[in-house]
């Protein structure tokens, strides 16, 4: 990594961690993690308390054993007490300490696999707002195959619906991460990746990648924009409205090696986003193999 991309690296991290982007400093920093809006990111951030205050509970009996041991069987000066260690061990003891960690261990791992099995699929009998996903360099294509619209580096959604996001890259591996509405999920090269959100209020929410992917990987944030379904449906049906249709000219200069400023397509080609099958999540399954449009060659 050259010096001036690890200059850069630096207070990317901070910035991803903070949740405060980069290109508005003067906004007021949140820690966005533990400030979710959405039903994923809420139950996600209670398995996170949980597993926090189960680690907690742990060094915190370490250190106080800890303080008792230097205490109470510190070396005197001028002891003349007796040196019997008793090499045998302690059967009660050996077991607590064995039993105690299975019991934490246990206590984490209940929660986590049934919430990992719950966010595997949609809430039953809700539709979902389909959103296509593609990692560039350094930017983020999405593009909507239910309104025929498409944006570039900012996001609009409706609050109170699921959103089904298909993920996949044409550029490096990468990472694609909200915050604030729910956990992260891969962008890969050949792949599609499911990942499901809800926006639960409207407002502006910060996105961005979550995984180093090249020189400007840190200039690849994009504004959130939640809103009420009404309100969604009337920006889709001025954009169609009013806005010009992306060509493959204008999808072949999204691929260069740049970053470039939001953008918004009335219609874009069926050739930039990968064939697939859209019941994959809605069934229950994981993940899905890409199949490739050979018009996209």
């Amino acid at each position: 990594m050259r010096a001036s991309t690890f200059a850069r690296a630096v207070p990317a991290l901070v910035a991803s961690i903070r949740g405060t982007p980069l290109p508005r400093p003067a906004q007021d920093p949140q820690y966005v993690v533990l400030h979710p809006v959405g039903p994923v990111g809420r139950s996600e951030l209670h398995l996170m308390v949980l597993a926090g205050v189960a680690m907690g509970a742990v060094i915190l009996a370490v250190f106080v054993l800890f303080a008792i041991a230097i205490v109470r069987f510190r070396d005197r000066p001028h002891s003349r007490a007796p040196y019997r260690p008793n090499w045998h061990g302690n059967k009660w003891m050996e077991a607590t300490w064995f039993v105690i960690p299975a019991v934490i261990l246990t206590v984490i791992a209940i929660p986590t696999v049934r919430l990992t099995y719950s966010l595997a699929r949609l809430p039953a009998h809700r539709d979902p707002l389909v959103v296509d996903v593609t990692s560039l360099n350094w930017k983020w294509l999405f593009e909507y195959p239910g309104q025929h619209v498409a944006t570039v580096n900012y996001l609009d959604i409706p609050t109170g619906k699921p959103v089904l996001f298909e993920l996949t890259a044409n550029s490096p591996m990468n990472t694609f991460w909200i915050p604030q509405l729910g956990g992260m999920e891969y962008t890969m090269p050949g792949r599609v990746l499911p990942l499901w959100l809800e926006v639960g209020r409207p407002g502006v929410y910060w996105g961005h990648s979550g995984q180093f992917s090249g020189h400007d990987f840190e200039q690849m944030f994009f504004a959130v924009r939640a809103m009420p379904p009404a309100a969604f449906d009337r920006w889709v049906h001025e954009v169609r409205r009013r806005v010009p249709v992306m060509t493959l000219a204008d999808y072949r200069r999204l691929l260069r090696f740049d970053t470039v400023a939001e953008q918004t397509y009335g219609g874009y080609p069926a050739a930039t986003f990968p064939s697939v099958h859209h019941g994959f999540t809605l069934a229950g399954g994981m993940y899905m193999v890409m199949h490739n449009d050979p018009q996209a060659n």
